[in-house]
């Protein structure tokens, strides 16, 4: 990984009960919609595991440059995914975007 690569990382917990269908199918699909937008690389759904937050899980992934991270962004299955599963199904979430030293 470059000096210039991005690793986006997003953590949240969901408005589903846990262990839920619903919250097995949230996972499911956010990995199959963005991991398939070809400027995202290194795909991962995390569970969060340390009791110092509140947060349930987390998807992280890996863009080799600002401008493949700004066409994710924009890109419609991004989009999409976003105004119809993420701003509906998610309770709360931090992003954070990383360059390596």
């Amino acid at each position: 990984m470059s000096q210039n690569s991005i690793i986006h990382s997003v953590i949240f917990s969901l408005k589903h009960e846990k262990g839920s269908a619903e919250e097995q199918r949230f996972l499911e699909d956010g990995k199959a919609i963005l991991s398939s937008i070809p400027t995202v690389k290194d795909f991962r759904v995390l569970r969060q595991v340390s009791p110092k937050n509140t947060y349930d899980f987390g998807f992280s992934m890996v863009f080799v440059s600002e401008a493949d991270y700004e066409a994710y962004n924009v890109h419609p299955l991004h989009v999409d995914f976003v105004a119809n599963r993420w701003e509906k199904e998610v309770a709360q979430f931090l992003e954070i975007d990383y360059n390596e030293l």
